[in-house]
C-alpha cells in the first residue's frame, strides 16, 4: 500500500515460545527496585530507556574508532587482562595460577602496556580497554568498567587536548546541542581557590571569593586567629536570593554539615536582608565591613554570604562542598542552577604530582600514578622539594564529574628510578621491565584515558552508571542474576595451591552464602 503497510492473512501460526508471568511490567514509569532490576537484568534491557542508553553507547563508541583509526591513524591493541601486581594506586584483583604461591592480578588499566607500546614504534595506540579495581562497596563505582585509552608518541598537553576535543565533538550525539571546542581550562589551584574541588561544575557561578584583605585589621575574634596562622585565610560563597529559598533549618543545617565533614564554623551573614536573622558575630563583621563585603562580593538584596576562615585549603573544600549543598537545597524548591541539557567542559592541569601520605605525611604518594612526568620549569625542586612539583598531568570534567585523566609520561628511565626508588620507595624490581624499556630510546609520550561509563550516563541523563552497562554489578561489587561471586569445592581449589581460611564466627555465614539471596541494591 501507498502507506508503507501491508495485510497479511494467515494460514498457519505457529507458537515459537511461551512467556510465564513477569516479575515486573516492562515499562519505564513502573517502579521497580534496583535490586529486582538486576536479578532480571535480561528484562530489564527490553525497556525503553535501557535500549536507548546502550544503542546510543554503540553509536558513539563505533563513532570514535572512526575518528581514531580512520581519520587520526590510530591502531586499535588489545593489551592482556592477566598482569602483574602494580605499585601504587587501586587495589587489584588477584588471580592464583597453578604456580605455588603465584599470583596473577587484573590491570587496574593498561598503562605499562601502553608505554611500552611506544617503545615498540606503535606510536597511536587507542583501545576500548576494560579495567579492574577491587574498590569495594563505592556507591557509583563498578568493580569491572571501560575506558577509551589513548597513547602517542612526540606529543604535548596541548596535542592530546585537542585530540580528545575533537573525538568528543565528532562522536557527539546529534540529538544533544554540539561541543563547543576548545575547552576551557583551570590550573588546579584556580579550581582550588575558586571552587573548592578539581572536579569543579562550572554550569553555575556561586564562587568562592578571598575577603582576607577586608580583615587584615578585624576586631573579630576567630577571623583574627584564622589570618594569624600561615596559609590562613577568609573565604566566602554568595548565595544569590539565599533569604527566598533558603529557610532557617536550611543555614542550620549546612552549617552543621560544616562542622561534622571538615571541622570549620561557617558563618551566615545577611547583609542587605530585611529579616534580622544575623547573629552577634555576624553583626559585628557587617558594621566593620559591610560596605567592602557589598562591593567585593557583588552582594544585592536577599542574598545570603556562607563565610568561613581558616587554613586556604581546608576553607576552599568546605566551601566547595557548601557550593553544592546550597545548588540542592535551591534546585529542590524549584531554581535550576543546573541545566541538565548543558554539557560544560573542562580542562584542569597543573596538579601537583605528589601528595603526603593520608597515614603518614612525612612520606610522599603519586597524585595521579608513579609514571607522570613533572613539569619542566619544577624539574630542579625534584631533588630539593619534591612536595612542591608540579605535574604534567591534565583532567578533562564534565558538569562537576571527572571524566578523563592523563598526563605526559616520564621517558627517562633514570629519572623514573629516582621518582620510584627515592622519592615513593616502592620496590623497583616490579617495574623492571619498563624500566629496561626506556633504556632503549623511548620517545617522549604521553596519553589519555576517558571513562566511558561515566560519559555515557551524563549524556544520557542516567541516573547511575549502572543504568549505561548491560550486566552491571551492584554497589557491593556482586551480580545479582548469577549470584556471583560464589564459592568453589576445596577439590577446584587444590590445583592453585590455595585453601579458604573460614573465620571463626562466619561458619553461619559460610552456608548462607551457598543460598541464593539479593538484599542489596
Amino acid at each position: 500500500m501507498p502507506t508503507g503497510e501491508i495485510e497479511i492473512k494467515v494460514k498457519t501460526a505457529e507458537l515459537l515460545n511461551s512467556c510465564k508471568k513477569l516479575p515486573f511490567e516492562i515499562k519505564d514509569f513502573v517502579k521497580k527496585t534496583e535490586a529486582l532490576r538486576l536479578q532480571y537484568r535480561y528484562l530489564d534491557l527490553r525497556s525503553f530507556q535501557m535500549q536507548y542508553n546502550l544503542r546510543l553507547r554503540s553509536q558513539m563508541v563505533m563513532k570514535m574508532r572512526e575518528y581514531l583509526c580512520n581519520l587520526h591513524g590510530f591502531v586499535d591493541i588489545e593489551t592482556p587482562t592477566l598482569f602483574k601486581r602494580t605499585p601504587g594506586g587501586a587495589k587489584e584483583f588477584v588471580i592464583p595460577s597453578r604456580e605455588p604461591g603465584k599470583f596473577y592480578c587484573l590491570p587496574q588499566s593498561p598503562q605499562q602496556f601502553k608505554q611500552l607500546l611506544m617503545v615498540g614504534g606503535l606510536d597511536r595506540y587507542f583501545q576500548v580497554a576494560r579495567c579492574y579495581r577491587d574498590e569495594g562497596s563505592r556507591p557509583d563505582r563498578q568493580p569491572e568498567f571501560t575506558q577509551i585509552d589513548i597513547e602517542m608518541s612526540f606529543v604535548d598537553q596541548t596535542g592530546i587536548r585537542s585530540l580528545i576535543e575533537g573525538l568528543l565533538q565528532y562522536s557527539w550525539p546529534i540529538d544533544k546541542d554540539p561541543v563547543v571546542v576548545p575547552f576551557p581550562s583551570l590550573t588546579f589551584a584556580e579550581a582550588l581557590a575558586s571552587y573548592g574541588t578539581d572536579k569543579p561544575d562550572t554550569r553555575f557561578g556561586m564562587k568562592i571569593i578571598d575577603i582576607s584583605d577586608l580583615f587584615r585589621n578585624t576586631e573579630v575574634g576567630f577571623l583574627q586567629d584564622a589570618l594569624s596562622k600561615p596559609q590562613g585565610a577568609v573565604k566566602a560563597i554568595r548565595v544569590s536570593e539565599g533569604t527566598k529559598y533558603l529557610k532557617r533549618k536550611d543555614i542550620d543545617s549546612i552549617r552543621k554539615f560544616a562542622a561534622d565533614h571538615f571541622n570549620q564554623e561557617v558563618l551566615p551573614v545577611f547583609p542587605e536582608a530585611n529579616r534580622n536573622w544575623n547573629s552577634p558575630v555576624a553583626q559585628s563583621i557587617l558594621e566593620e565591613q559591610r560596605s567592602g563585603l557589598i562591593r567585593l562580593m557583588e552582594i544585592r538584596e536577599d542574598d545570603v554570604v556562607l563565610l568561613t576562615a581558616g587554613e586556604h585549603k581546608k576553607a576552599c573544600s568546605a566551601l566547595g562542598k557548601l557550593r553544592l549543598e546550597c545548588a540542592d537545597l535551591l534546585e529542590a524548591r524549584g531554581l535550576v542552577l543546573r541545566d541538565p541539557a548543558l554539557f560544560s567542559f573542562l580542562w584542569v592541569v597543573d596538579f601537583p604530582l605528589f601528595l603526603p601520605k593520608e597515614e603518614n605525611p612525612g612520606e610522599l604518594e603519586s597524585a595521579h600514578h608513579p609514571f607522570t612526568a613533572p613539569h619542566p620549569s619544577d624539574l630542579q625542586l625534584l631533588y630539593t622539594e619534591p612536595e612542591k612539583v608540579r605535574s604534567q598531568h591534565y583532567d578533562l570534567v564534565l558538569n562537576g564529574s571527572e571524566i578523563g585523566g592523563g598526563s605526559i609520561r616520564i621517558h627517562d628511565a633514570e629519572l623514573q628510578r629516582y621518582v620510584l626508588a627515592t622519592l615513593l620507595k616502592e620496590d623497583v624490581n616490579l617495574l623492571s621491565h619498563l624500566l629496561q624499556a626506556l633504556d632503549f630510546g623511548a620517545p617522549p609520550h604521553g596519553g589519555i584515558a576517558l571513562g566511558l561509563d561515566r560519559l555515557i550516563c551524563l549524556v544520557t541523563g542516567a541516573p547511575s552508571i549502572r543504568d549505561v552497562i548491560a550486566f552491571p554489578k551492584s554497589f557491593r561489587g556482586h551480580d545479582l542474576m548469577s549470584n556471583a561471586p560464589d564459592s568453589l569445592p576445596p577439590e577446584e581449589l587444590k590445583p592453585y595451591h590455595i585453601q579458604v581460611s573460614w573465620p571463626a564466627d562466619s561458619e553461619a555465614e559460610k552456608s548462607s552464602l551457598n543460598q541464593p539471596s539479593h538484599p542489596e541494591s
